[in-house]
């Protein structure tokens, strides 16, 4: 497992760097929720990006929107965003992930995937959700490689982590 994969808080110091893998690296769907338009990264999708963004910082905790969301560094550059998300179940949140292309298959998705893990915990969680779809095999065998419970509801792609006190035991170790 990779150990210098890093997250970070997002905050305005990580916007624009994290804007600039988004566009270079990444379509605008794989990164944040859709916005009307022409496709590509128009001027009105970056300010999307922006505004998506600012609205969901934590400052270490669920932000007011009930979401963090995470930068993943590499050598302090920005390779890509995770974020957890409250759900309405007690103790669950949600996780999503992006990873610019040149960041993907070399071991970043499983390291941020862990560390996220690490944080849910930290924040309480005893459970966390990932969803994707049925033709992400790569999203689908990282869920995997990290230890997600999966199932298919709805044609999509249901993962689940259990973080029970043996999980919370072994990250203190």
């Amino acid at each position: 497992m990779r150990h210098d994969v890093r997250l970070t808080p997002m905050g305005d110091d990580l916007l624009e760097p994290l804007l600039s893998a988004a566009v270079a690296e990444a379509d605008p769907g794989e990164v944040m929720p859709l916005v009307p338009g022409p496709a590509g990264w128009t001027a009105a999708r970056r300010d999307a990006f922006r505004d998506f963004h600012r609205a969901h910082y934590g400052g270490g905790g669920l932000g007011p929107a009930g979401t963090i969301m995470y930068a993943i560094t590499i050598g302090g550059d920005v390779v890509g965003g995770i974020r957890l998300t409250q759900l309405d179940e007690a103790a669950a949140v949600e996780t999503g992930i992006w990873l610019s292309r040149s960041a993907r298959g070399r071991g970043i998705g499983s390291g941020a995937l862990r560390a996220v893990l690490d944080e849910a915990v930290r924040l309480g969680a005893q459970v966390v959700i990932a969803r994707t779809t049925t033709a992400n095999r790569s999203a689908i065998n990282l869920l995997r490689r990290c230890g997600a419970i999966i199932s298919v509801e709805d044609g999509q792609i249901r993962a689940r982590f259990w973080l029970d006190e043996a999980y919370a035991t072994d990250l203190a170790v």
